[in-house]
Protein backbone atom coordinates (compact mmCIF):
# COMPACT_ATOMS: atom_id res chain seq x y z
CA UNK A 1 0.00 0.00 0.00
CA UNK A 2 1.29 3.43 -0.99
CA UNK A 3 1.75 5.77 1.98
CA UNK A 4 0.36 9.22 1.23
CA UNK A 5 2.69 12.24 1.09
CA UNK A 6 1.42 15.66 2.17
CA UNK A 7 3.93 18.22 0.93
CA UNK A 8 3.84 21.96 1.59
CA UNK A 9 5.47 24.14 -1.06
CA UNK A 10 5.93 27.52 0.61
CA UNK A 11 7.18 29.11 -2.63
CA UNK A 12 8.63 32.65 -2.21
CA UNK A 13 6.83 33.30 1.06
CA UNK A 14 7.73 33.80 4.73
CA UNK A 15 10.80 35.30 6.35
CA UNK A 16 13.07 33.14 8.50
CA UNK A 17 11.20 33.98 11.75
CA UNK A 18 7.85 33.36 10.05
CA UNK A 19 9.09 30.04 8.64
CA UNK A 20 10.37 28.94 12.04
CA UNK A 21 7.07 29.91 13.63
CA UNK A 22 5.02 27.99 11.05
CA UNK A 23 7.19 24.89 11.34
CA UNK A 24 6.85 25.01 15.14
CA UNK A 25 3.07 25.20 14.80
CA UNK A 26 3.01 22.23 12.41
CA UNK A 27 5.36 20.25 14.64
CA UNK A 28 3.19 20.91 17.70
CA UNK A 29 0.02 20.20 15.75
CA UNK A 30 1.02 16.74 14.57
CA UNK A 31 1.82 15.61 18.13
CA UNK A 32 -1.86 14.80 18.48
CA UNK A 33 -1.99 12.99 15.13
CA UNK A 34 -0.55 9.50 14.85
CA UNK A 35 0.99 9.58 11.41
CA UNK A 36 0.27 5.99 10.47
CA UNK A 37 -0.70 6.41 6.85
CA UNK A 38 1.14 9.49 5.63
CA UNK A 39 4.43 11.34 5.39
CA UNK A 40 4.64 15.09 5.95
CA UNK A 41 7.01 17.33 4.00
CA UNK A 42 7.67 21.08 4.09
CA UNK A 43 9.60 22.99 1.43
CA UNK A 44 10.65 26.45 2.68
CA UNK A 45 12.76 28.99 0.83
CA UNK A 46 16.50 28.34 0.72
CA UNK A 47 17.33 30.82 3.49
CA UNK A 48 14.88 29.13 5.86
CA UNK A 49 15.86 25.51 5.20
CA UNK A 50 18.43 25.12 7.94
CA UNK A 51 16.51 26.90 10.73
CA UNK A 52 13.34 25.01 9.83
CA UNK A 53 15.24 21.73 9.91
CA UNK A 54 16.51 22.57 13.38
CA UNK A 55 12.88 22.95 14.51
CA UNK A 56 11.50 19.78 12.90
CA UNK A 57 14.43 17.54 13.77
CA UNK A 58 13.21 14.18 15.18
CA UNK A 59 9.55 15.19 14.67
CA UNK A 60 8.88 12.94 11.70
CA UNK A 61 8.41 15.94 9.41
CA UNK A 62 10.73 15.96 6.40
CA UNK A 63 12.02 18.90 4.38
CA UNK A 64 12.80 19.59 0.77
CA UNK A 65 14.16 22.24 -1.56
CA UNK A 66 11.99 24.00 -4.12
CA UNK A 67 14.57 23.65 -6.89
CA UNK A 68 18.25 22.87 -7.52
CA UNK A 69 20.86 22.93 -10.26
CA UNK A 70 22.41 19.84 -11.85
CA UNK A 71 26.07 20.79 -11.29
CA UNK A 72 27.96 20.04 -8.08
CA UNK A 73 29.49 23.50 -7.69
CA UNK A 74 30.96 26.36 -9.69
CA UNK A 75 30.24 29.74 -11.21
CA UNK A 76 26.45 29.48 -11.25
CA UNK A 77 25.36 32.62 -9.46
CA UNK A 78 22.09 32.25 -7.61
CA UNK A 79 21.91 28.45 -7.92
CA UNK A 80 22.06 25.73 -5.27
CA UNK A 81 23.32 22.15 -5.48
CA UNK A 82 21.98 18.82 -4.28
CA UNK A 83 24.73 18.52 -1.69
CA UNK A 84 23.91 21.98 -0.34
CA UNK A 85 20.28 20.94 0.09
CA UNK A 86 21.34 17.74 1.85
CA UNK A 87 23.70 19.65 4.13
CA UNK A 88 20.74 21.80 5.23
CA UNK A 89 18.79 18.64 6.11
CA UNK A 90 16.73 18.09 2.97
CA UNK A 91 15.56 14.67 1.81
CA UNK A 92 13.40 15.88 -1.11
CA UNK A 93 13.53 18.44 -3.91
CA UNK A 94 10.74 19.79 -6.13
CA UNK A 95 11.72 19.86 -9.82
CA UNK A 96 9.92 21.05 -12.93
CA UNK A 97 7.26 23.03 -11.10
CA UNK A 98 4.96 24.78 -13.55
CA UNK A 99 6.18 28.16 -12.31
CA UNK A 100 9.77 27.16 -13.10
CA UNK A 101 8.69 25.96 -16.53
CA UNK A 102 6.64 29.08 -17.35
CA UNK A 103 8.38 31.99 -15.60
CA UNK A 104 11.97 30.76 -15.88
CA UNK A 105 11.58 28.89 -19.18
CA UNK A 106 12.89 25.57 -17.86
CA UNK A 107 12.83 22.90 -20.55
CA UNK A 108 12.14 19.20 -20.16
CA UNK A 109 15.79 18.56 -20.96
CA UNK A 110 17.04 20.84 -18.17
CA UNK A 111 14.56 19.36 -15.71
CA UNK A 112 15.73 15.87 -16.65
CA UNK A 113 19.34 16.78 -15.84
CA UNK A 114 18.18 18.01 -12.43
CA UNK A 115 16.14 14.85 -11.80
CA UNK A 116 19.12 12.63 -12.60
CA UNK A 117 21.44 14.66 -10.35
CA UNK A 118 18.92 14.70 -7.49
CA UNK A 119 18.38 10.94 -7.57
CA UNK A 120 22.09 10.18 -7.95
CA UNK A 121 22.75 12.45 -4.96
CA UNK A 122 20.30 10.61 -2.71
CA UNK A 123 17.44 13.12 -2.83
CA UNK A 124 13.88 12.09 -3.64
CA UNK A 125 12.79 14.11 -6.66
CA UNK A 126 9.22 15.39 -6.93
CA UNK A 127 8.82 15.71 -10.70
CA UNK A 128 5.99 18.11 -11.56
CA UNK A 129 3.96 17.71 -14.73
CA UNK A 130 0.75 19.26 -16.00
CA UNK A 131 -1.07 21.08 -18.76
CA UNK A 132 -2.18 24.68 -19.21
CA UNK A 133 -5.82 25.67 -19.68
CA UNK A 134 -5.26 26.18 -23.41
CA UNK A 135 -3.73 22.71 -23.73
CA UNK A 136 -6.61 21.10 -21.84
CA UNK A 137 -9.26 22.94 -23.84
CA UNK A 138 -7.62 21.75 -27.06
CA UNK A 139 -7.58 18.16 -25.80
CA UNK A 140 -3.78 17.93 -25.60
CA UNK A 141 -3.46 17.28 -21.86
CA UNK A 142 -2.55 13.60 -22.19
CA UNK A 143 0.01 14.30 -24.88
CA UNK A 144 1.61 17.10 -22.86
CA UNK A 145 1.79 15.11 -19.62
CA UNK A 146 3.12 12.00 -21.39
CA UNK A 147 5.91 13.99 -23.03
CA UNK A 148 6.86 15.70 -19.77
CA UNK A 149 7.10 12.35 -17.98
CA UNK A 150 9.00 10.56 -20.73
CA UNK A 151 11.53 13.38 -21.07
CA UNK A 152 11.72 14.08 -17.34
CA UNK A 153 12.49 10.44 -16.52
CA UNK A 154 14.89 9.84 -19.41
CA UNK A 155 17.91 7.94 -18.10
CA UNK A 156 16.20 7.00 -14.82
CA UNK A 157 16.47 3.23 -14.41
CA UNK A 158 13.81 1.14 -12.71
CA UNK A 159 15.90 0.73 -9.54
CA UNK A 160 16.16 4.53 -9.20
CA UNK A 161 12.43 5.06 -9.66
CA UNK A 162 11.90 4.44 -5.95
CA UNK A 163 13.40 7.93 -5.43
CA UNK A 164 10.90 9.59 -7.75
CA UNK A 165 7.53 11.10 -6.85
CA UNK A 166 5.34 12.58 -9.58
CA UNK A 167 3.12 15.59 -8.90
CA UNK A 168 0.32 16.28 -11.36
CA UNK A 169 -0.39 20.01 -11.49
CA UNK A 170 -3.13 21.19 -13.80
CA UNK A 171 -1.54 24.59 -14.37
CA UNK A 172 -4.93 26.22 -14.82
CA UNK A 173 -5.85 25.23 -11.24
CA UNK A 174 -2.79 26.63 -9.44
CA UNK A 175 -3.57 29.73 -7.41
CA UNK A 176 -6.72 30.40 -9.43
CA UNK A 177 -9.30 28.93 -7.08
CA UNK A 178 -10.32 26.58 -9.91
CA UNK A 179 -9.87 22.89 -9.48
CA UNK A 180 -10.03 19.68 -11.39
CA UNK A 181 -12.93 17.57 -10.17
CA UNK A 182 -11.91 14.50 -8.15
CA UNK A 183 -12.79 12.31 -11.16
CA UNK A 184 -10.80 14.49 -13.59
CA UNK A 185 -7.78 14.46 -11.28
CA UNK A 186 -7.97 10.72 -10.66
CA UNK A 187 -8.32 9.96 -14.38
CA UNK A 188 -5.07 11.82 -15.06
CA UNK A 189 -3.37 10.04 -12.17
CA UNK A 190 -4.45 6.69 -13.64
CA UNK A 191 -3.13 7.82 -17.03
CA UNK A 192 0.23 8.71 -15.45
CA UNK A 193 0.35 5.36 -13.68
CA UNK A 194 -0.20 3.62 -17.02
CA UNK A 195 2.67 5.63 -18.53
CA UNK A 196 4.95 4.39 -15.76
CA UNK A 197 3.80 0.81 -16.41
CA UNK A 198 4.65 1.21 -20.11
CA UNK A 199 8.03 2.82 -19.42
CA UNK A 200 9.00 0.44 -16.62
CA UNK A 201 6.68 -2.29 -15.27
CA UNK A 202 3.43 -2.78 -13.35
CA UNK A 203 5.20 -3.14 -10.00
CA UNK A 204 6.81 0.28 -10.43
CA UNK A 205 3.49 1.71 -11.55
CA UNK A 206 1.74 0.32 -8.49
CA UNK A 207 4.41 1.63 -6.11
CA UNK A 208 5.13 5.15 -7.38
CA UNK A 209 3.50 8.04 -5.52
CA UNK A 210 1.51 10.48 -7.65
CA UNK A 211 0.49 13.69 -5.89
CA UNK A 212 -2.18 16.18 -6.87
CA UNK A 213 -1.00 19.78 -7.05
CA UNK A 214 -3.83 22.03 -8.15
CA UNK A 215 -5.20 24.28 -5.39
CA UNK A 216 -5.70 21.43 -2.94
CA UNK A 217 -6.92 22.81 0.40
CA UNK A 218 -8.60 21.86 3.65
CA UNK A 219 -12.05 22.16 2.04
CA UNK A 220 -11.57 19.87 -0.96
CA UNK A 221 -8.84 17.54 0.34
CA UNK A 222 -11.11 14.72 1.45
CA UNK A 223 -12.79 14.33 -1.94
CA UNK A 224 -9.47 14.49 -3.80
CA UNK A 225 -7.31 12.42 -1.47
CA UNK A 226 -9.86 9.63 -1.19
CA UNK A 227 -9.47 8.87 -4.91
CA UNK A 228 -7.82 5.55 -5.74
CA UNK A 229 -4.78 6.88 -7.57
CA UNK A 230 -4.13 10.15 -5.73
CA UNK A 231 -1.35 9.56 -3.20
CA UNK A 232 -1.21 12.95 -1.51
CA UNK A 233 -0.82 16.58 -2.38
CA UNK A 234 1.75 19.20 -3.34
CA UNK A 235 0.13 22.12 -1.56
CA UNK A 236 0.82 25.80 -2.04
CA UNK A 237 -1.33 28.45 -0.36
CA UNK A 238 -3.02 26.10 2.11
CA UNK A 239 0.40 25.04 3.47
CA UNK A 240 1.20 28.59 4.62
CA UNK A 241 -1.28 28.45 7.50
CA UNK A 242 -0.86 25.77 10.11
CA UNK A 243 -4.62 25.35 10.64
CA UNK A 244 -5.36 24.45 7.02
CA UNK A 245 -2.21 22.37 6.54
CA UNK A 246 -2.86 20.37 9.72
CA UNK A 247 -6.45 19.81 8.65
CA UNK A 248 -5.21 18.33 5.36
CA UNK A 249 -2.75 16.13 7.25
CA UNK A 250 -5.40 14.90 9.64
CA UNK A 251 -7.94 14.27 6.89
CA UNK A 252 -5.43 12.35 4.79
CA UNK A 253 -4.26 10.31 7.76
CA UNK A 254 -7.83 9.20 8.49
CA UNK A 255 -8.66 8.03 4.97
Amino acid sequence: MRKKLIAGNWKMNLTIPQSVNLSEQIKNGIKDIKLNNIEVLVCPTYVSLYPVNEVIKDSGIKSGGQNMYFENEGAYTGEISAEMLKSAGCEFVILGHSERRKIFNESDELINKKVIKAVDSGLTSILCVGETLEERESGKQNEIVKTQIEKGLSGITVDKLKNIVIAYEPVWAIGTGKNATPDEANDMHKFIRNIIADLYDKKSSDEIKILYGGSLNDKNCKDLLSQSDIDGGLIGGASLKSESFLKIIETSNNL
